[in-house]
């Protein structure tokens, strides 16, 4: 089945804009006053960090004066009231990529984490992992090579089964507790040409796979243009349609693709890739390791 560009959530597009009750810089005669949204957000003690605010206004869950913000650079004043929605503090900004994914995929077959043995591969701090608790999941292996990157809130929770220290090419399928039927994948400075067929090698039949496509590590380092961001538009592509290519050479059926609401490192764009195990080993016309 072919593969078809859907839609950005509208959770995700930047509204542009007055906002009620903030004030462009130009219409205070203080102006050094007024601050960034995102930076005033740590200032007041309302998050931790700077990228964690930006997520989170980007995800409009940051209201100024009472109306849902989505842009970090919107000036605000001291005598403006901040407030977020706690609801959905994620433990990283990653993880309103894998929620970007459950809101545009939902429409094209990919499930709720409801009940589901999950597998989160390049776990870190657990963004993902975080998603997948949220909305139900049954139990999640918590996969990295780093050690103690997972944060304590969610190595904590009793479905998290943590696997750190691992290189997610070396694993057997012997060496996890049990067949994921959803496998998320978030993992740097490796091709996901390189775990795909992994993946497929582990995962139930069936299973359902959200792999974060990033160009920068597919395209090869003599690719890369200024701060190590892909800046070709073509070359972004051919970097999505080798990952979807190999997916569809190990079992996987393609069913949907669109660009993540949240840009990589140094602004790179990023593309989330939906698909599902429809073949199992065995098959003629699949190539297995």
């Amino acid at each position: 089945m072919a593969s078809r560009e859907l839609p950005k959530s509208s959770r995700f597009n930047v509204c542009s804009g007055a906002y009620p009750g903030v004030r462009a810089a130009g219409n205070d005669a203080a102006g050094a006053r007024l601050r960034r949204l995102d930076l005033s957000l740590v200032e007041r003690g309302l998050v931790t960090t700077r990228s964690k605010a930006q997520s989170l206004i980007r995800a409009g869950h940051v209201l100024v004066n009472g109306e849902a913000v989505r842009k970090s650079s919107t000036p605000v004043g001291i005598d403006d009231n901040l407030s977020v929605d706690k609801g959905e503090d994620y433990v990283s900004r990653g993880a309103y990529k894998l929620v970007g994914a459950f809101e545009a995929f939902s429409s094209v077959g990919l499930p709720s984490a409801q009940g589901l043995q999950c597998l989160d591969i390049g776990a870190s701090t657990g963004g993902f992992c975080d998603v997948l608790l949220r909305r139900g999941a049954s139990s999640v292996i918590a996969l990295d090579v780093g050690h103690g990157q997972l944060d304590a809130r969610i190595a904590a929770d009793p479905r998290i089964i943590e696997m750190s220290g691992v290189n997610i090419r070396e694993v057997m399928p012997g060496d996890l507790p049990y067949e994921p039927h959803m496998v998320v994948t978030d993992v740097s400075f490796v091709s996901l040409t390189y775990v795909i067929p992994v993946v497929a090698r582990l995962a139930a039949p069936g299973a359902q796979a959200v792999l974060l496509v990033k160009p920068q590590f597919e395209v090869g380092k003599g690719r890369l243009g200024k701060n190590g961001v892909v800046e070709d538009p073509e070359l972004r592509e051919q970097a999505l349609r080798t990952v979807m290519d190999c997916a569809q050479e190990y079992g996987f059926e393609v069913r949907g693709h669109c660009v993540s609401p949240i840009a990589g490192g140094s602004g790179n764009i990023e593309y989330l890739l939906y698909a599902c195990l429809t073949r199992s080993e065995g098959d003629p016309n699949v190539r297995w390791l």
